[in-house]
């Protein structure tokens, strides 16, 4: 399930996109050095855009920030 971001508050919004960053190291590239807040902003930016969206998973009980690309289709009986 996509939660919208509109429905958080910037706090909770916050925490969950410095959980995720923290998490995830992510590799920024040779001689990338990003602080902690710029790469919460830069996936803020993802988020805002509709490049990156925020799910919640019943059966794992958890929040994930994953590229839009990735969410699997819907399929409909």
């Amino acid at each position: 399930m996509i939660i919208p971001i509109e429905q958080l508050d910037s706090v909770t919004l916050t925490h969950i996109i410095e959980a995720f960053v923290l998490r995830e190291g992510t590799d920024y590239g040779d001689g990338a050095a990003f602080s902690l807040a710029e790469k919460v902003e830069q996936v803020r930016q993802q988020l805002l855009s509709g490049e990156a969206v925020i799910t919640w998973s019943e059966k794992h009980d958890s929040v994930n920030i994953i590229p839009r690309s990735q969410l699997q289709p819907t399929v409909v009986h």
